[in-house]
């Protein structure tokens, strides 16, 4: 909720602003990232869409804004370490165990 909430209300109200194409692209994938994140689906995806997007979308003016850079990093680390005990990713999928021989 974090990541997903603010990238989505930031990514549909550039979207309805009705930016330049390149940008407008940029902000599809914020808004595609951030509603993934939100429902719990495809974390992983949803994670690196909002992580390259708002990467993006921070340095496209000049110097960084940290604003898409944290959440950018947020994006990040969800892609890394997947979904949670409350997605719908693991309701449907299970949890994954890693049993470790010899421990």
């Amino acid at each position: 909720m974090a990541a997903g909430l603010p990238a989505i209300t930031d990514g549909s109200r550039a979207v309805a602003g009705g930016l330049d194409s390149p940008a407008v692209w940029l902000h599809v994938l914020e808004l595609a990232g951030g509603t993934l994140l939100l429902l719990g689906l495809w974390t992983p995806l949803g994670g690196a869409l909002l992580a390259a997007a708002l990467g993006l979308l921070a340095f496209r003016h000049g110097p960084a804004n940290t604003s898409p850079l944290i959440i950018a990093a947020i994006g990040v680390s969800l892609t890394m370490l997947g979904p949670g005990a409350w997605s719908i990713d693991a309701r449907l999928y299970g949890r994954k165990r890693i049993d470790i021989p010899g421990k």
